[in-house]
């Protein structure tokens, strides 16, 4: 799977998870930018992200992850093996 096609499916999840359609992400964004960003949001992000793209995260991954670009790097890393 390519970059744009995780940024797409992440966007996807976004838009979801904080029930707003006009979200777009920007690989340097990060939670503190992000409109309604809350632990339970953060949790229903990983668990949606992980079905999404048939993934799991181990929780020791999850606290590396800084911006939509370390969360879209992890998934990719994911992907490829």
């Amino acid at each position: 799977m390519q970059s744009t096609e995780i940024y797409e499916g992440l966007t996807e999840v976004f838009q979801d998870i904080f029930e707003n359609d006009s979200l777009r992400l920007d690989p340097t964004m990060t939670p503190a930018e992000i409109p309604g960003w809350d632990s339970a949001r953060y949790i229903n992000l990983v668990v949606a992200t992980e079905a999404h793209f048939g993934i799991r995260f181990q929780p020791g991954e999850l606290e590396s992850l800084r911006t939509i670009s370390d969360f879209a790097q992890r998934i990719e890393r994911k992907l490829a093996k």
